[in-house]
């Protein structure tokens, strides 16, 4: 009898450990490891083991949930498949050669809530699409050649936390739904090309911890109501083209003092008036 229970427990694990994910994932999952030349991966997959042995694929109730293949050498481009994950939460591409644009699919994975492939080589714009994804707290996209404009309708993220968009060839005006992400703790667009005003809008950003804006070809006054983001801690938004009038206290928070670009070219400061209210931005 005790053989025979036995023999029962070592099938139903043999039978458990099979009952895995659906073929569609699985179809999406070699799609990604062919896509991205995984016989060259560092930590490679062996595509005849069960899914659950798979190097960075997280499974639960037989859905992969998290792929992690961060600094894992992948190449190549990332599939359209990639949307038959339905219920992945999680996707980390960070720091490998992944090349081409970012697929219009990544708008079908309804349950993603982090997005990571910072420091790769992918090139197009964001795809609009990404904005269908309302679970989305977390957007890591920065060391890229990503170019075209932010997407309009990025302010219906209402759960976004982390907007880390920096070094990339962004252009194009910050779109105005950008600031009704009330939720953003971290907005970092350095170093890409944008253009337009920063609105006083910016004050609806209550959470806003960090606002890093520096090396754009942003123009205007900048916004005293910055002064009103009781959380923010790190501020950066020299090396644009601001003007005008700039109070004692904004200017202490910005980490380079205001260093703003002229319209010769010419790296100037914006002077701060010694009352902490009133200062007036001009070149010396």
């Amino acid at each position: 009898m005790k053989a025979i229970v036995t023999l029962f427990v070592s099938m139903f694990l043999t039978l458990a450990s099979y009952a895995e994910v659906s073929n569609s994932e699985k179809a999406a999952l070699i799609q990604l490891n062919k896509s991205t030349h995984g016989e060259s991966w560092i930590i490679k997959w062996d595509l005849t083991a069960p899914i659950s042995t798979w190097h960075g694929v997280q499974l639960l109730n037989d859905k992969v949930v998290s792929i992690n293949l961060a600094e894992n050498n992948l190449s190549g481009t990332i599939p359209s498949e990639i949307g038959y994950l339905k219920s992945l939460k999680i996707l980390n591409l960070y720091k490998n050669q992944i090349t081409g644009s970012i697929p219009q699919t990544i708008g079908d994975l309804n349950s993603l809530q982090t997005i990571n492939i910072s420091f790769n080589r992918l090139s197009g714009a964001i795809p609009s699409e990404i904005t269908y994804l309302s679970a989305l707290q977390e957007i890591d996209l920065f060391m890229n050649f990503i170019s075209g404009n932010l997407p309009n309708s990025i302010g219906k993220l209402s759960n976004l936390q982390v907007l880390s968009l920096y070094n990339n060839e962004i252009t194009g005006e910050i779109p105005d739904s950008l600031y009704d992400l009330k939720q953003l703790k971290i907005l970092e667009l350095n170093s890409n090309k944008l253009t337009g005003n920063l609105s006083d809008s910016i004050v609806n950003l209550s959470m806003l911890e960090n606002l890093s804006l520096f090396d754009n070809n942003i123009h205007g006054q900048v916004p005293i109501n910055i002064e009103k983001l009781q959380n923010l801690a790190i501020m950066n938004i020299s090396y644009n083209n601001f003007n005008g009038f700039v109070s004692k206290k904004l200017a202490a928070k910005d980490a380079m003092s205001m260093t703003m670009i002229n319209d010769k070219g010419i790296a100037v400061t914006l002077n701060v008036h010694s009352d902490k209210d009133k200062a007036l931005a001009s070149e010396e």
